[in-house]
């Protein structure tokens, strides 16, 4: 049996419109520099070793709470030579940065 209109299912044509609205409201406050860590750790592949992520993701600049920081800089500063995981790899870089809330203008 296929679905037609009758079935409560909506068409490909509504389902793209009602995705293009965001599904929170975004504030109004100041703009944050960086990218959240988590985006950054999303583009490597596990497990990865330091240098390799400094090689693919090195020039990119994460959140701190101290302000903006280019990972390169931040990953020198860890001893690990090799992350197994993406959990792994964001604690090696929140040992360095540090957690709380992102600094902004």
């Amino acid at each position: 049996m296929t679905a037609g209109p009758e079935s409560g299912r909506m068409s490909d044509t509504e389902e793209e419109s009602e995705e293009t609205e965001p599904a929170v409201a975004l504030g109004d406050g100041p703009d944050v520099e960086g990218e959240p860590i988590a985006r950054v750790a999303s583009r490597l592949t596990w497990p990865v070793r330091n240098s390799d992520a400094v090689a693919q993701e090195g020039d990119a600049t994460i959140r701190t709470p101290e302000g903006p920081r280019e990972l390169a800089s931040v990953l020198e500063e860890s001893d690990v030579p090799l992350f197994q995981s993406r959990g792994e790899f964001v604690e090696a870089v929140e040992a360095v940065v540090g957690t709380g809330p992102v600094a902004v203008e």
